[in-house]
């Protein structure tokens, strides 16, 4: 059964990015050495409104990688897959290649 989770107000639906656990050459690296806490945005919201009404659109779009916070974020599981919901004054950064 396939779930669709639209988040509300400027909400943002982000599927964290794990890093490698292993080299290629099969190294096992040590759980601190990852590296950024990042994550790929899958869902937003339409954005929050301010006191005249205007919409103040969300800062990051479907498929952007963004900075997370170390901590926080509501935990979301659709199926078997774990998602994190943030504000958008939560995420720190866009990152780009």
């Amino acid at each position: 059964m396939a779930k669709r989770l639209i988040p509300t107000l400027s909400r943002i639906l982000v599927e964290k990015i794990l890093p490698p656990s292993k080299t290629v050459s099969g190294i096992l690296l040590p759980e601190k050495s990852s590296m950024l806490n990042s994550g790929r945005v899958i869902a937003v919201g339409p954005g929050a409104r301010d006191r005249a009404g205007n919409l103040i659109p969300v800062s990051v779009k479907e498929g952007d990688n963004v900075l997370l916070p170390e901590f926080g974020g509501t935990q979301v599981k659709l199926g078997e897959k774990e998602f994190l919901l943030y504000r958008d004054e939560d995420i720190m950064a866009t990152l780009h290649d």
